[in-house]
């Protein structure tokens, strides 16, 4: 297998989390640089992760997850766990976008509508996830604790919010800082 991504993104980190001892070769991309044509060869969506197994290409952490899951013999997520997927996905996806918009000189503090919904999903997702954590819903180690560790470690890594309110999740964050693959995969190590 072959893992194509960047040890920033926290999608790619996810699946090498994931993918724990399992054999595996990581190409590191920068995706705005030099790796951009190594991307574009191996992902017509010009995105990462990308896996490569057995000659297949896989896109997309959520899918590249399922098919590692399926190959390890995990069971496959519960409804429950695929909506807490989308609701972690999609507070990532608008912290990305306010990101790259920062990157690109645009004031997203700016009082506009498309990064002030933005915000707010993030803010509405953490909020929600924050009293799902609180509940003992991320307790189990397994793929959607990962993806929320690998989201409220990358948005504090990128300062992109303010935990007032949602302090849990930092908790959440620093009680699973041990975990396999966890400290081997920090994106501050970079």
């Amino acid at each position: 297998m072959k893992l194509i991504g960047s040890t920033t993104s926290p999608y790619v980190r996810r699946i090498r989390i994931l993918l724990d001892e399992e054999p595996y070769e990581f190409l590191n991309l920068n995706i705005y640089g030099e790796g951009r044509d190594e991307l574009r060869r191996n992902n017509p969506t010009l995105k990462i992760p990308v896996l490569e197994d057995g000659g297949k290409e896989i896109y997309d952490s959520r899918i590249i997850a399922r098919y590692i899951s399926a190959k390890q013999g995990r069971d496959p997520l519960t409804w429950d766990q695929e909506n807490q997927l989308t609701m972690i996905d999609g507070a990532n996806d608008s912290a990305v976008t306010l990101l790259l918009s920062e990157k690109s000189g645009i004031d997203t503090g700016a009082d506009l509508m498309f990064y002030n919904l933005q915000r707010e999903r993030i803010m509405t997702t953490l909020r929600t996830l924050s009293a799902m954590a609180e509940e003992g819903q991320f307790e189990e180690w397994n793929y959607p604790a990962i993806c929320l560790y690998c989201l409220v470690d990358w948005l504090d890594f990128r300062d992109l919010v303010d935990f007032s309110g949602v302090e849990s999740l930092l908790s959440f964050r620093d009680s699973h800082r041990d975990y396999p693959w966890v400290a081997e995969t920090d994106p501050r190590n970079s």
